[in-house]
C-alpha cells in the first residue's frame, strides 16, 4: 500500500503561528475533554513539531489557559457597544451580541463555563475578570444607588445575574430552546428586577 504523502510544513511569522495555534486550541479543547488530547495530537493537527509548539506554549496548561485567554478577549470585544446608546438599547445589543458569541463558539463556551481542567486559579481569573468587565461595561451611563451599601448591594446582585445568564447561555447553546428573543426577554426581566436599565 502506497504511503499518504506528508503535507509540507507551512513556516509562519510569530504572530501568524501563534494566532494558528490558538484557532486550533479553541476548536480542540472545545470538541474533546482537556485530559483527553496529548501535546503530540496538538501538534501533529497543527502541523509542527512537538518542539516547536512548546516553544510556543511550554506545557500543555499554558496552551488551554492561552486559549481561555483568547475566548475571553473575544468575547469581551464582540460584545462591546457604543457608550453614546441609551442604556436599553446598549443592553439589548450587547445581550444580542453575547448569544452571538455563545452560538458559534457553543462547544468552547460550554467546556469553559463547565470547568475545562477544574479550579486551575489562572483560568478561574481569566473568567472572573470578563464578568468583571462585562458588569462595569452594564453600569455605563446607570444611575449608581447613592449609598454605599446599596452600591455593595447591587454590584452583588449584577454578580449573581451574570451567573443565571452564563449557566442559561451554556443549555441554550446545546439544545437552541427556547427562541433567541425569548432568552432575551428573559435575560432583561430579570435584569430589570434589580434596578438596572430601567
Amino acid at each position: 500500500m502506497a504511503r499518504a504523502k506528508a503535507h509540507p510544513r507551512e513556516r509562519l511569522g510569530k504572530d501568524e503561528r501563534q494566532t494558528q495555534l490558538l484557532e486550533l486550541g479553541l476548536r480542540e479543547f472545545a470538541a474533546q475533554p482537556y485530559d483527553e488530547i496529548s501535546i503530540d495530537e496538538l501538534a501533529k493537527r497543527a502541523g509542527i513539531s512537538k518542539g516547536l509548539l512548546y516553544h510556543y506554549f511550554p506545557t500543555k496548561r499554558d496552551f488551554y489557559v492561552a486559549t481561555v485567554r483568547e475566548a475571553a478577549r473575544r468575547l469581551t470585544e464582540e460584545t462591546m457597544t457604543p457608550e453614546s446608546l441609551p442604556p436599553l438599547e446598549r443592553l439589548e445589543r450587547g445581550l444580542m451580541a453575547y448569544l452571538d458569541f455563545v452560538e458559534r463558539h457553543s462547544k468552547a463556551y460550554a467546556a469553559l463555563m463547565r470547568g475545562g481542567i477544574g479550579a486551575d486559579p489562572d483560568v478561574a481569573a481569566i473568567v472572573e475578570r470578563t464578568r468583571q468587565d462585562l458588569i462595569a461595561r452594564m453600569m455605563v451611563g446607570t444611575p449608581a444607588p447613592e449609598s454605599a451599601a446599596a452600591r455593595a448591594s447591587l454590584k452583588l446582585a449584577l454578580r449573581g445575574w451574570i451567573g443565571f445568564v452564563e449557566a442559561t447561555s451554556v443549555e441554550w447553546a446545546l439544545e437552541h430552546k427556547p427562541s433567541r428573543r425569548v432568552l432575551i426577554e428573559l435575560w432583561s426581566r430579570v435584569l430589570f428586577t434589580l434596578g438596572v436599565g430601567r
